[in-house]
This record gives C-alpha cells, sequence and structure tokens, in this order.
C-alpha cells in the first residue's frame, strides 16, 4: 500500500484538486482515496494501479461534489456573517500535529498579504474573529471587513493554487 501512495499520491492530490478548486477539500479526498483503495485492496486484482486509483479518486470527488449542501453556494454576506461551525474533531497526536501545520501556514500566507488584508485575514482565518469583532476592534464599518475579508480570501486562494502548482 505504500508504493501505492509513494507513487500516486501527487496525481491523486491533483484530480481531487483540479474537480474541486478547493486545497483543504482535495487534501481530505486524496486521503478518503486512499483510505477507501486500502479498504478494497483484496479486491484489486493488480493490474493498472494507476487506473483504479484515478478512477477511485475521481469518484470521490464525484460523491463531494453531489452533496446536496456543497451545490448551495451562500452569498457573500450571509456566509461572513453566519457563524462558523467546525465539526468537533478528535484530539489525536497526529491530529493536533496537523492542524498545527496547517494553522502555521495559514500564518505565514496571511503574513505574505499586503496591509490591511494581512491583518484581517490573520484575525478572521486565524486568530478566527467574526467580523463584527474585527469592525469593532479596528474602528471599520461592517461592510468594510467584509469587503476586506473577500478580497484578502481571493489573494490566499492565490498564494495556495501558485504552492500547489510548484
Amino acid at each position: 500500500m505504500s508504493e501505492l501512495i509513494d507513487s500516486y499520491q501527487n496525481l491523486v492530490f491533483s484530480i481531487c484538486y483540479k474537480m474541486t478548486a478547493d486545497y483543504f477539500a482535495a487534501e481530505d479526498l486524496a486521503q478518503d482515496t486512499f483510505l477507501s483503495a486500502y479498504e478494497h485492496l483484496r479486491s484489486f486484482d493488480g493490474t493498472n494501479a494507476k487506473a483504479w486509483i484515478c478512477r477511485i479518486a475521481t469518484n470521490k470527488c464525484l460523491d463531494y461534489m453531489s452533496n446536496s449542501g456543497r451545490r448551495s453556494i451562500p452569498t457573500e454576506d450571509i456566509y461572513l456573517e453566519g457563524e462558523k461551525k467546525v465539526a468537533p474533531v478528535a484530539d489525536t497526536p497526529e491530529n493536533i500535529c496537523m492542524e498545527n501545520e496547517v494553522k502555521e501556514m495559514l500564518l505565514l500566507n496571511c503574513q505574505r498579504l499586503k496591509p490591511p488584508y494581512n491583518e484581517i485575514a490573520k484575525a478572521y482565518y486565524y486568530d478566527e474573529m467574526d467580523v463584527n469583532e474585527i469592525a469593532k476592534s479596528r474602528g471599520l464599518k461592517i461592510k468594510t471587513v467584509q469587503t476586506q475579508i473577500y478580497r484578502a480570501r481571493a489573494m490566499l486562494r492565490k498564494i495556495y493554487r501558485k504552492e500547489d502548482s510548484a
């Protein structure tokens, strides 16, 4: 199984990222792909592993995209004003380490943005402050903060896409 992961992890991630256009979802889907491959390894006949793993990745992405919750795209105002709801994750050492690594990368990427977007992105994404808290702490209007978050998100997407293509 480790040979399969070593050989095709970049390919699987690329497929997932191209289909979803979401870096974090692509990471999760790539992991789900290899988990599914491991679970069905006994039924695999051993021929054309590349096509087999690509098919699993594609099916995982199609399932993800057909999920009804994924199809509804909230408007920016609703999304930015709404509460952030995060599903609880078991605090295993691996999850803690991965979360710290992702947060560290997020902080570095937020710092790469030009002012004021670097501060807004850090406050919103890294410090997990809501729009009202940011507006109060900076003496700005809520709409101004929402616009800056929207622009910072677009800049972060570009950074993550550049890192992915490198």
